[in-house]
């Protein structure tokens, strides 16, 4: 804890949801008892749910410069990237060769992405036009009609699998094509970690689609358009594999490995194993969930910790998490909530919800609110400058 003249000094490593997600909610817990600052390697912040309906000449997911977002949270930003933790100076080194101190740390990276399956197109969402393009012409085409949607791991967050799947059939059904669309993935149900009742409305949508799932403890892809299944030994034979990526933890020199697959390790508010002082949340931890509302609610937590630090006098909200969706791509979008309790949700919920707007796909207590006000803000620009267009300049013959 600092004295009440010096405000503790906290950074920010990562500018994606739990990163953005602290810094609001330290302006509020915490006010002027903090000084944040924010270490991001990219420009914007981009609302990556969304990117799912890129492929399908869908809009484009937005774009939110975070010199914009540091203005209103009033935090420092450094455009740069970790590099490695020097715990027992409490500075961070970035890849630019600066040298960060902190009272206060919050490791907010995410995860790195990994292809699992050979010859499979392995899902970055950061590029899914860019891959899926040329699969759904082919597809318009009549040159493709039997695809896999593969996922690695059960708990990881398969819904943009699902998504895809369902945007792909209906896709072949408007052109009039023929199409076969398996998903396979190592739940024992579709969407499993939602609940039962959310299982069920997902898998009307599938049938209503005439998507197959299969689930499979293991999954091998030994040559082009080849799907083996295990235990089973089901052999699948397709035109395409899409499958979702392996997720592993971010490199983090400094930073004790106490979990599998570089994850980092986290006690229940947040506080990493063996570290004073620094935090983590998001897709960076151990926590096997990788999603945007969890990370937020994880980040919660950890910056109500950072401002106790500081002399903020909050209570530290328990751990309770909590998973709120939206699955797009049927008719209607349909709406997902469950608490997590092992690999299946309690107190399952699945509504369609024709009034949903996409800019409530991800829950966050300050980050949703703070961009819908975005979104609002330039709406009424844009209806202001469409409504009194700049006067013709003319000139003189």
């Amino acid at each position: 804890m600092t004295d009440s003249k010096t405000p503790l000094k906290v950074l920010i490593a990562g500018g994606g949801i739990a990163g953005l997600e602290a810094a609001l909610a330290l302006r509020d817990l915490a006010g002027d008892l903090v000084a944040t600052t924010l270490l991001a390697p990219h420009p914007d912040f981009v609302y990556r749910p969304l990117r799912v309906r890129e492929p399908f000449a869908g809009p484009a997911a937005r774009h939110y410069p975070l010199n914009v977002f540091a203005h209103d949270a009033g935090v420092e930003l450094r455009r740069d990237a970790f590099k490695w933790l020097a715990p027992s100076e409490r500075t961070v080194h970035t890849q630019a060769g600066e040298q960060l101190s902190y009272d206060a740390l919050l490791l907010a990276m995410g995860a790195r992405l990994e292809a699992r399956f050979r010859h499979a197109i392995t899902l970055d969402d950061r590029t899914f036009d860019e891959q899926l393009h040329g699969l759904i012409q082919d597809i318009e085409a009549g040159y493709v009609h039997r695809l896999a949607f593969v996922a690695p791991d059960a708990m990881a967050w398969p819904l943009p699998l699902y998504e895809l799947a369902l945007m792909t059939a209906r896709r072949a059904y408007e052109m009039n094509e023929d199409a076969s669309v398996t998903i396979v993935t190592p739940e024992d149900a579709p969407l499993a970690v939602f609940g039962d009742d959310a299982t069920r409305a997902v898998q009307a949508l599938l049938d209503d689609a005439r998507i197959r799932f299969v689930s499979s403890d293991q999954v091998q892809t030994p040559s082009p358009g080849q799907v083996i299944l295990h235990p089973n030994g089901e052999r699948l034979a397709v035109d395409r594999i899409v499958a979702l990526p392996q997720l592993v933890g971010p490199a983090t020199p400094g930073v004790p490995k106490h979990a599998a697959h570089g994850f980092i390790s986290v006690d229940r508010a947040f506080r990493v194993h063996g570290l004073p002082d620094v935090f983590a949340a998001g897709d960076a931890t151990d926590y096997p969930v990788k999603h945007g509302g969890v990370a937020a609610q994880q980040a919660d937590i950890a910056a109500a910790g950072i401002a106790r630090l500081a002399g903020a006098q909050v209570e530290m909200p328990a751990w309770k998490p909590e998973l709120r969706a939206v699955l797009i791509g049927g008719s209607e979008p349909l709406r997902l909530s469950a608490h997590i309790t092992g690999r299946h949700g309690s107190c399952s919920v699945a509504a369609r919800d024709r009034e949903w707007s996409p800019r409530t796909k991800v829950a966050a207590r300050y980050l949703g609110p703070y961009l819908e006000a975005r979104d609002r803000a330039e709406a009424a620009v844009s209806a202001s400058a469409s409504d009194h267009p700049r006067p013709r300049t003319q000139t003189r013959q």
